[in-house]
């Protein structure tokens, strides 16, 4: 019998493979790959130049090759050629297109001390610190727009609410800066990602770096890379770098989703506390009182789609080998693409929304004097009044309750509470009635929570301006981290000039 290997069933690549595999990662490729694939391109050329592996004429000739290579004619021809199976993927295909312009003798110089691992590997995490910097930017835009809301509404009363039940009052600032605080960790967090994103690997090569005296601080230095992702085995095994940007994502999105909730409850014609703007409802097809707030929707979507696929990746990396594996490569990597897209996607929508909305913060104020919100002020006062246990104005405070039957006006609740507590036979008390009344009342319960995280505006302002200060440096660490990778781009772009500029410099000579 003969061996299969001997009498092929089908030449590389298999029509099926081809069609579920490599046609889709090309595609996917020249879609989020094409630009950073380039990079690394140049800088590479210009690294084995400046440690004499290449000769400066040798990447002359590939540098001029890969300026043609990125005009825009040429770039969006690259960008959508479509799979043929001639080039396993779109680095052998730019590969050939450089041998035409430059000869097949200078293209496969390039590739002098690398391997796909390690370019893999650099446009990963190329892409990946990309879009931790787009969802960063729609996260401090967004926190830009509720610290807006917060500062305007930091006297507006409303209810807090426990178990989806009205609590306690509170204020409509108070409420927003909870949010917001929650927001500065996610910036945080995804900060923090961004840092451990940001090291190259590329030098890597396949696992085990070069023989070749090659110069990865450099290479490092023109794509825009804090440091190194030092360890070479690490650098291509490695995937937490992954895990922990998807894990971040999730829990950000995971909050934005809590958050849109409340707002869609509070869009409700029954709870009446928030109004969109016309350019954000739509209406019925059959009814023509609808105002749908169908775009808060989109949001909760949004942000459930990205904390899923971010699940799914980190679900899709568990017991994986621990080396070079396609589980977290070509296939893979739009799936984390899609979650960040995703999220930014929410978060913008969300910061739109709210932007033009209205809060009925007269119909907000009413409800938070209604249903024995304020009866926990009403014990704390009895207590400080008459030096009772808390516990046993507790009891008393609910006797009352439960004498009202629901029906709660302030006048009546501080009546029977006087009533109950001089009659007590055990502990008769005596409290004045107008000091009932102001324990019931919900501005007072603002005024006197003046501790840390209170909700007063003694406490709330200090907060608020906390906040502003935040806002400014995440932004201001945000854009160093722009400015850092367009310097990059000016550095690849001046070292490539240089080099080319030596050559007309001798022939002038």
């Amino acid at each position: 019998m003969q061996n299969d290997s001997a009498n092929p069933k089908s030449v590389f690549p298999a029509p099926i493979y081809s069609d579920t595999v490599l046609s889709r990662i090309f595609s996917d490729a020249q879609r989020l790959f094409l630009t950073p694939l380039i990079e690394i391109e140049y800088a590479h050329t210009l690294m084995l130049a400046k440690q004499g592996i290449l000769s400066r004429a040798t990447a002359r000739e590939c540098l001029r090759a890969l300026d043609i290579l990125s005009n825009p004619l040429n770039l969006e021809d690259l960008r959508t050629t479509r799979y043929d199976g001639s080039v396993e993927d779109l680095f052998f295909l730019i590969e050939r297109r450089l041998a035409g312009i430059c000869g097949v003798d200078n293209a496969g110089r390039i590739h002098t001390a690398r391997s796909r691992n390690d370019i893999d590997m650099t446009m990963y995490r190329i892409v990946l610190r990309q879009n931790l910097l787009n969802t960063l930017d729609a996260l401090l835009t967004l926190r830009t727009e509720l610290l807006r809301l917060a500062s305007d509404n930091r006297g507006s009363l409303m209810p807090a609410y426990t178990h989806n039940q009205p609590a306690q009052p509170t204020t409509l600032g108070h409420y927003l800066m909870a949010v917001i605080e929650v927001l500065e960790r996610d910036t945080e967090r995804l900060l923090a990602a961004y840092t451990r994103v940001n090291r190259s690997p590329l030098g890597a090569c396949a696992i085990t770096t070069t023989g070749f005296p090659i110069d990865r601080n450099y290479t490092a230095q023109l794509l825009g890379f804090d440091g190194l992702q030092t360890n070479s085995y690490g650098a291509i095994a490695s995937i937490d770098y992954l895990t922990e940007s998807c894990s971040t994502l999730a829990v950000a999105m995971l909050n934005i989703g809590r958050f849109t909730q409340d707002l869609l409850l509070w869009s409700t014609v029954e709870f009446n506390y928030l109004r969109l703007s016309d350019g954000y409802v739509q209406i019925s097809s059959i009814m023509p009182q609808k105002r749908n707030p169908v775009p808060l929707e989109h949001v909760r979507t949004l942000a459930s789609c990205a904390l899923t696929e971010s699940q799914a990746a980190l679900g899709s990396l568990h017991n994986t080998p621990f080396a070079d594996m396609n589980d977290s490569e070509d296939s893979f990597q739009p799936l984390i693409a899609l979650a960040f897209d995703d999220a930014t996607r929410a978060l913008t929508l969300l910061t739109g929304a709210l932007s033009e909305a209205t809060f009925n913060t007269a119909h907000m104020r009413k409800a938070a004097q209604g249903n024995f919100l304020t009866v926990t002020e009403l014990a704390d006062t009895i207590v400080r009044t008459t030096g009772t246990s808390f516990h046993h104005a507790h009891t008393v405070v609910s006797a009352a309750v439960r004498q009202l039957a629901g029906n709660y006006d302030a006048e009546t609740m501080a009546a029977t509470v006087r009533a109950l507590l001089a009659n007590d036979p055990e502990q008769p008390l005596q409290i004045d009635l107008d000091t009932l009344r102001q324990s019931l009342d919900a501005q007072h319960f603002i005024d006197i929570r003046t501790i840390p995280g209170g909700p007063a505006l003694s406490a709330l302002n200090p907060e608020i301006a906390r906040a502003f200060n935040q806002l400014n440096n995440d932004t201001t660490a945000l854009t160093a981290h722009k400015n850092a990778l367009q310097a990059a781009k000016l550095l690849l772009r001046t070292d490539t000039d240089t080099l080319l500029s030596d050559n007309e410099a001798a022939a002038s000579n």
